[in-house]
């Protein structure tokens, strides 16, 4: 064996989430972020702030004819129409911390999964882990979204619809995490985390002099 040293090193990995609104998306992404694991992906919209909301760390605010020009120039990994808004994430940004060896996590539904988990650039397809936040059941997900208060009970009806057309594509993931407590959820998103980290196929072995 050589008598250099040796180190290993890696790409960064592309975590995708999703889940449907009330599964405990929001607070284990928000969770999440307050540690240095990652890059947290900041999306694009073309809709107005917030109250309290800041550019750059919540959403980037692009005026209309920006994000049509981004679109045009080939810019976001995936984008969308939503509800007359648009919303996507710059490619190039992603990448580059990549490329770096910084992981990234990209909180996104399952629309903009399918669109990534689609994307046809072999960097992305080999750095690429999305994960499902599965619900215990659509009972569980409606005394959730009660709970919260924040919706009338129309409201959340259509939610649990939403919920129950998205929990469809489960098997698309390559994870999928069934929904407990805050710390539960926490746990088993790192538990992936080490799992990807520790992927031979993601090391290389450099020899330092």
């Amino acid at each position: 064996m050589s008598n250099n040293a040796s180190a290993f090193s890696r790409t960064g990995i592309l975590f995708v989430l999703s889940a449907p609104s009330g599964a405990g998306k929001t607070t284990l992404t928000t969770s999440l972020r307050h540690k240095p694991d990652f890059v947290y992906s900041v999306s694009c919209t073309t809709r107005t702030p917030r109250p309290g909301e800041v550019h750059g760390e919540d959403y980037y605010f692009l005026t209309e004819e920006d994000f049509v020009a981004r679109i045009a120039n080939g810019e976001f990994l995936e984008h969308a129409n939503v509800h007359g808004r648009r919303y996507g994430t710059l490619k190039q940004t992603v990448t580059d911390h990549l490329r770096k060896g910084v992981d990234v996590l990209i909180d996104i539904d399952t629309q903009g999964a399918a669109t990534i988990r689609a994307c046809d650039d072999p960097f992305i397809q080999n750095a690429l882990a999305d994960v499902f936040i599965m619900p215990p059941s659509l009972d569980e997900l409606r005394r959730r979204l009660t709970r919260r208060g924040t919706e009338t009970a129309e409201q959340i009806e259509t939610r649990i619809t939403n919920a129950a057309a998205e929990m469809q594509h489960w098997r698309n993931y390559r994870y999928t995490l069934i929904s407990g407590s805050t710390e539960e959820d926490i746990e088993k998103f790192r538990a992936v985390m080490r799992a990807e980290r520790y992927l031979s196929r993601r090391m290389q072995l450099r020899a330092e002099a």
